[in-house]
Parts: C-alpha cells; sequence; structure tokens
C-alpha cells in the first residue's frame, strides 16, 4: 500500500510540475478593433468553416479575424524563403535556409465587401509576414496541420490592404484590409515559439522535483517500524 501512495504522489506531483509548462498555443490573442466582428483562435482541426478544417473559398462567410498554428520550430529548408514584409527592414526580402521558425496563418473571410482592422499577438517575435500568391505557395510546406487550403492561386491582399508588425510590439501583426470573396489571408512567421518546445530549465525544474519525492519516499520507507 506504502508504495502504491508514493507512486500516486509522484505522478500527482509530475502532473502539477507538467502544468507549469506552457500549452502549445502560439498565437497567444487578438482583437478587431474596426469592424463588427471579434478575433477568435482555432485549433486544428476545427469544425468552424463549411466544409469542416477547410480555410479559402469562402468557408467562413464572416466578419471575425481569425488565426491558427502551423508547423512550429522548423527551419527554411531547400531555397531562401521570399517573403512579403521582412521585420528587420519592413521590406520584401528573403529567410536563409536554415532560419528556424514558427509558422501560423491569419486571415480575414466575410460574405460582403467589408473593412477590418485588427491585430494578433504571438508568443515569439514576428519575423516576416508572406501575403502575395507566389510566396504563400512557396511557404505552404511550412503548414503542415491538415487543414485543406481552398483556392491558392487567389490568395494575396490586394492594393490598398496591409499586414505589418506593429511599431512598438515586434510580437504583434497589424492588418487593415477590405475583403469579400474569396478574402484574405497571410502567413506570418515568427521566432522558434517558447510554448512547442519546454525550456531545459523547466524540464529540470520538473525532474528535480519528482526525485525529491521519490527520495522522501524512499527515506519514509527506511525509517518506518
Amino acid at each position: 500500500m506504502r508504495k502504491a501512495r508514493n507512486a500516486a504522489l509522484i505522478a500527482a506531483s509530475s502532473l502539477a510540475l507538467a502544468a507549469t509548462v506552457p500549452a502549445h498555443a502560439t498565437i497567444i490573442g487578438g482583437a478587431v478593433t474596426t469592424g463588427t466582428g471579434g478575433f477568435f483562435k482555432l485549433v486544428v482541426p476545427f469544425a468552424a468553416s463549411t466544409p469542416a478544417n477547410t480555410v479559402g473559398n469562402d468557408t467562413f462567410q464572416n466578419t471575425n479575424l481569425y488565426g491558427f498554428d502551423e508547423d512550429q520550430n522548423v527551419a527554411v529548408s531547400g531555397t531562401a524563403l521570399s517573403v512579403d514584409y521582412l521585420a528587420a527592414t519592413g521590406a520584401a526580402g528573403v529567410l536563409p535556409v536554415g532560419t528556424v521558425v514558427a509558422s501560423h496563418y491569419v486571415f480575414f473571410d466575410p460574405r460582403n465587401v467589408t473593412t477590418q482592422k485588427g491585430y494578433v499577438d504571438f508568443d515569439s517575435p514576428i519575423l516576416a509576414i508572406v501575403s502575395e500568391t507566389g510566396p504563400l505557395a512557396a511557404s505552404d510546406y511550412l503548414a503542415n496541420t491538415g487543414v485543406t487550403y481552398l483556392s491558392p492561386t487567389e490568395r494575396g491582399l490586394e492594393a490598398g490592404d496591409f499586414a505589418t508588425v506593429d511599431s512598438v510590439l515586434g510580437y504583434r501583426l497589424r492588418v487593415n484590409w477590405t475583403a469579400s470573396t474569396p478574402g484574405d489571408y497571410v502567413r506570418v512567421l515568427t521566432a522558434y515559439s517558447p510554448a512547442a518546445v519546454p525550456e531545459p530549465e523547466t524540464w529540470a525544474m520538473m525532474l528535480a522535483g519528482v526525485g525529491a519525492l521519490a527520495t522522501a519516499a524512499r527515506r519514509r520507507r527506511c525509517t518506518a517500524p
């Protein structure tokens, strides 16, 4: 019975310590500042679209701002990745092969022609934004989510649409766009996601805690009458 209690105590402590590790949530918030909708983070697979788990080609048809996380902490491979907004320069540029990024998709898919302003916050600094048809297609290998991306050749922001990094907050994407069919879509590339890979110090704390409990359990066994 004592061994069972000790094992249960150690397991419970492990779960409590694991709860201190950030959840996998690299989009951490957002808001619509001009418009009638709100911001919603989607968790893949999602049923908010028609058909479920799809984006593009009028699958949402409302005035909300949406985002979801794509592949996390993956290196740019093959060739340098062309991007439409490089945070370091504020202009188009490239991310070199080997650059580690966490990828996210942000979009607006209203039923009628609608203007929206808003922002989306991430847990890491934004490195680049991909917003035009060609670069979006070239970066689709970063999706890796199981989501179906419809009408990929119709993606791309029109003249007068903007997706930029906040001038003060480097982790905040700001959008100011007008859309109808099939909507506006951008891919946001941030630095590695600390939520996707727990810090070594966190794992060390967890293991130390479990080890201390195991030692205490052994001592109780040795001193028990």
